[in-house]
């Protein structure tokens, strides 16, 4: 059985090209699922962890690490092109800065730490979408590429259209604040069109860069019921002394 297993990815993986592209969805996916049990840990102030890197009292953030990590192996991947094994290696160590920095999404948009609140859910959704889209890569492109060396040329250009056009609709709808549509439209583009044409959430980034008054407020006023919904309700009033004097009285 494992010598099955090894000849089906020496096959399916190794021969046709795709040991990097495994490589980096694997590492991705295995270090979100490490750093997110870290964190918890972390949290949950487990005596035997070791807890948060501080320098000079400064709490350094994962997503710090993550973007050196991309910085430096990005380089050394674009610049130096390594031969096999190296260019493995520097895959791996770039999708473990990528994973460290996808961890803490919602910290790039929120610009503040709201890891275990409601908005810290931003950071899970985006690390959805691009294991979606690594997974995508590694299997589904491939296996479209294959087919289509078959048939016209013009198959080929079509096939890599639909999956650029996914992942612009995909990124669209992040940026309009609408996760779920922009993870279907990773699996099938046409899905999140509409979406991605109609408008934007009020609080989300594109319309904050992009909507004037106008249109912000039919935004609210077309979401005007999520936004009620997300806002944090006022703390009930207490009466006044002079009022509960009469009151008494």
């Amino acid at each position: 059985m494992i010598a099955t297993v090894g000849s089906e990815f020496q096959r399916e993986i190794v021969d046709s090209g795709r040991l990097a592209s495994f490589l980096f969805f694997i590492a991705l996916l295995g270090t979100f699922g490490f750093i997110r049990t870290s964190a918890w840990m972390i949290h949950k102030q487990v005596s035997w962890w070791p807890g948060n890197v501080s320098v000079g009292g400064t709490h350094v953030h994962h997503l710090v690490w993550g973007i050196c990590a991309m910085m430096i192996f990005g380089y050394v991947g674009v610049v130096h092109q390594p031969d096999s094994p190296w260019r493995e290696i520097v895959t791996v160590l770039f999708a473990i800065g990528m994973g460290l920095t996808l961890d803490e999404f919602a910290l790039w948009v929120e610009l503040e730490d709201v890891y275990w609140e409601k908005e810290g859910r931003k950071s899970i959704d985006a690390m959805i979408i691009a294991g979606c889209i690594a997974g995508a890569v590694l299997v589904g492109f491939s296996a479209w590429a294959r087919l289509a060396d078959s048939v016209a040329s013009g198959v080929v250009a079509f096939v890599g259209a639909v999956g650029v056009l996914g992942i612009i609709v995909a990124l669209v709808n992040v940026a309009k604040d609408k996760l779920q549509w922009a993870l279907a439209s990773v699996i099938i583009p046409i899905i999140g069109i509409p979406a991605a044409v109609r408008l934007a959430k009020p609080h989300s980034i594109w319309a904050r860069v992009l909507y004037r008054d106008d249109k912000l407020e039919r935004a609210r006023e077309r979401y005007g019921d999520e936004v009620a919904a997300a806002a944090p309700s006022p703390p009930p009033s207490e009466p006044s002394s002079a009022g509960a004097g009469r009151s008494s009285s």
